[in-house]
């Protein structure tokens, strides 16, 4: 299957996803420090660490804000996050940006350090004594860490605002895409775990609900490495889509197959932790929908139209047909890929005036 390599090589989605922020933080970041120098310097600023008086020097800093950079966006992105998973927004961000501060101090050695040493041609023992010997003063230090402490801030609420969305999402609000409603072709899947009363009456309500954020972490990083676009989470529901084209209809079946090999390939780690394995079911349906901006305080990109509520429909007819995955003829007709389906007819789907042609497909 095409998701052999990404399930052996280890490189999710997720893990992409990243790295690519640490490399924004890391270019960003050096490039705001460079912008600020010249701005300090036509300003006429006099301090010794930020005039820079040949390219060599300014190399130097340069790389060694962008080498800080790649670290503390590492530790921001991959260590802490995970860390204060589970405190408040208010703390985890003061927390975060408290040991950010600590590296920014290192930072502020290092650049003082090496200028000493690289374009002032002090000795070793002299750049250490004129650093410690200005960071006595505590408005030295406020001034050089204020602005690092403002960029720590921004940067933690921008990753944090960009992630309430789902990819792609934050930009098309931003620029305005769906102000003015726009009608789409869409392949849309909802997918929710099977059985989940029994399993919420078996499970307390706190590791319950730790039981339905793994799965969606599993599935999510499936449906995301396909290119999806989740537009909601609904209690254990996700939905889903992908603009209508070839290559996306098979994106769609290579996330469904995805997300169902990772939960099996876990399933001892939810045996271990929760005694009950994951499975869901899933319904898919393609057609013209709606897309547009909604909300006032609150905005977000909505979807609607009957493609939505047939594809819900369909996830439903799951259950009551004892099929997992179940697919319209409009998704499937003309599909290129080996997928192994089998039509089970007409349905009489809930809430519908005319029957649906449905096909079971084996996953």
């Amino acid at each position: 299957m095409r998701f052999s390599g990404f399930i052996k090589s280890g490189v999710s989605y997720l893990r992409r996803y990243q790295f690519q922020w640490v490399m924004f933080i890391a270019v960003s970041w050096t490039l705001i420090d460079y912008t600020w120098l010249r701005v300090f310097r036509s300003l006429g600023g006099n301090d010794e660490q930020l005039v820079f008086h040949t390219v060599r020097a300014l190399l130097l800093r340069s790389s060694i804000v962008f080498v800080m950079s790649s670290l503390m966006g590492y530790v921001l992105i991959f260590k802490l996050r995970q860390v204060f998973r589970d405190n408040s927004l208010l703390i985890s961000i003061f927390m975060k940006t408290c040991i950010l501060l600590v590296a920014s101090l290192f930072l502020n050695f290092l650049l003082h350090f090496t200028y000493s040493a690289f374009s002032l041609h002090y000795s070793f023992l002299h750049s250490i004594e004129n650093f410690f010997g200005m960071a006595n003063s505590f408005l030295w230090l406020i001034h050089h860490s204020i602005g690092w402490v403002i960029l720590f801030l921004f940067t933690q609420l921008a990753i944090d605002f960009y992630e309430k969305y789902s990819p792609g999402v934050f930009w098309d609000i931003m620029i305005g895409r769906y102000i003015r409603p726009k009608s789409q072709k869409r392949i849309v899947m909802f997918l929710d775990l099977k059985d989940s009363t029994p399993i919420a009456e078996k499970l307390d309500s706190q590791k319950y609900f730790s039981f339905i954020r793994d799965f969606i972490y599993y599935v999510s990083i499936s449906l995301l490495e396909y290119h999806g676009r989740i537009y909601q989470y609904v209690g254990d529901e996700i939905v889903v889509s992908w603009k209508y084209s070839q290559e996306n209809r098979t994106n769609c079946i290579n996330a469904l197959m995805l997300a169902a090999h990772l939960i099996k390939r876990n399933n001892r780690y939810f045996l271990k932790k929760y005694g009950i394995v994951p499975a869901f079911k899933a319904g898919i349906h393609t057609g013209e929908i709606t897309v547009g901006e909604i909300g006032i305080i609150k905005k977000d990109v909505a979807m609607g139209g009957d493609i939505m509520n047939t594809a819900a429909r369909i996830r439903t007819a799951c259950t009551e047909l004892n099929h997992d995955y179940l697919a319209s003829k409009d998704f499937i007709d003309g599909m290129e890929s080996n997928l192994v389906h089998e039509s089970i007819g007409a349905v009489d789907l809930k809430g519908k005036s005319e029957r649906i042609e449905l096909y079971a497909l084996n996953i």
